[in-house]
């Protein structure tokens, strides 16, 4: 049977809202990683199979669940292993008994602290999750941890082999090792918005569905953590970002700059609710984390009433304390925009002449910055040579055709 491009399509966009969930459930009752995505996998065969004949069912997500759990009972089985395991299935499906407590009540967390277990070096553990919880390719995570695509899918092979010889059980820790596990689940959550805010690839500025359920785990990660000033940091930068979605493309999908977006159409009950979160943040009395400093940032930009407003010194003054704590190239590229802003493009220049470059090699980050710098000190030539680079460098095909138009703009 010819595969219908239309089901693909669509069996693709439930992975997308419904993997998470699938895999967690499923991990639940098998207690391995592994193998509930490899389940999970073999289950999405079946539908584009089925489907296809029969048509998606009104609850797609159950219907692949229910196919994934029926395949652990046929491998079971052929291992003899019935009793233990129906008892676990059965368990599982009549569900948790009312008098069982969770202490996180919510699959998709639990099986991202499940995932991100010590045993695993921090950049495995979040690797693995945005590959498993996220639903992010190896080539989305390997742009987001500016390394290559090989080194990613090496790395997360890794991982998986080192939960099967450490014989992890995948389980829930309990409330005394969530610190452990809280540095690794903040970065998690926050990459999956960041590819939700700032679509690596495709032909879509946003991929919002991604950047919402970032938000969701935020908040329960508010509940379940009220006192932690970085969990409420997280949140509310993603709530200062996640303010800005319907000024962030035009009419035809393709994206607005902050320079030209129409800040009446920012969602003020969101910035509203940002600012709440910083607050508490702040009245913890901590001091701020990498988080909360660049939810200051956001803010800054949240409360101005335009760019010419934005109070670019303070932001700048905001980057250096976060070059300090966790310093990294797109942190200090970021800094070099915001000198720019304040202090004039030669200055920006000057900063991005300075930094290490190396680890963005490959990115489209540096070129596109470098140009925009080099077009406003009249630097025509050399401003349109660096955005066609970065054109040519990014994977998002709305961002390549607004660095193009940039470099022709040039050009007249």
């Amino acid at each position: 049977m010819t595969p219908d491009p239309d089901l693909s399509r669509r069996v693709a966009a439930i992975w997308r809202i419904e993997g998470a969930r699938i895999v967690a459930a499923l991990a639940r009752v098998v207690g391995d990683l592994g193998t509930a995505e490899d389940l999970a996998q073999d289950a999405l065969v079946e539908a584009v199979e089925q489907w296809a004949r029969d048509g998606v069912p009104r609850n797609p997500g159950a219907w692949l669940t229910a196919v994934a759990k029926r395949r652990a009972i046929d491998g079971w089985r052929r291992e003899q292993r019935l009793g233990e395991k129906y008892r676990l299935l059965a368990a599982d499906l009549d569900e948790v008994a009312d008098d069982v407590w969770e202490p996180i009540d919510d699959d998709v967390l639990r099986l991202v602290f499940a995932a991100c277990h010590p045993v695993l070096s921090r950049e495995a553990q979040v690797a693995l999750t945005l590959k498993v919880v996220g639903g992010l390719d190896t080539e989305a995570i390997a742009r987001l941890f500016l390394v290559a695509v090989p080194t990613m899918q090496q790395r997360i092979v890794r991982a998986k082999k080192a939960l099967s010889a450490a014989r992890v059980p995948f389980a829930v820790p309990e409330p005394v090792e969530w610190p452990a596990r809280r540095t690794a689940v903040l970065t998690v959550v926050y990459l999956i918005f960041t590819e939700g805010y700032v679509a690596s690839s495709g032909d879509a500025v946003l991929r919002t569905e991604l950047a919402h359920e970032a938000l969701r785990l935020g908040r329960v990660l508010d509940r379940l953590l009220p006192r932690e000033p970085e969990v409420l940091g997280l949140s509310a930068l993603m709530e200062f970002q996640a303010s800005r979605f319907a000024a962030r493309v035009d009419g035809n999908g393709d994206a607005v700059l902050l320079a030209d977006q129409d800040r009446r159409r920012w969602d003020h009950s969101a910035i509203a609710r940002g600012r709440a979160l910083l607050d508490r943040a702040d009245a913890l009395g901590k001091g701020r984390g990498p988080y909360q400093l660049q939810a200051a940032i956001a803010l800054c930009h949240a409360e101005a009433a335009s760019v010419e407003a934005t109070d670019w010194d303070r932001i700048v003054l905001l980057y250096e304390m976060l070059g300090r704590i966790a310093a990294n190239p797109v942190v200090e590229l970021n800094r070099a925009v915001a000198v720019s802003m304040a202090s004039g493009p030669e200055e920006g220049l000057a900063v991005i002449d300075g930094m290490d470059a190396t680890p963005l090699r490959g990115s489209h980050l540096l070129p596109s910055v470098r140009g925009e710098l080099l077009a406003r000190l009249g630097r025509v030539e050399e401003a349109r040579a660096q955005l066609v680079e970065a054109a040519g460098l990014t994977r998002n095909a709305r961002e390549a055709a607004l660095l193009r138009r940039k470099a022709e703009a040039l050009g007249r």
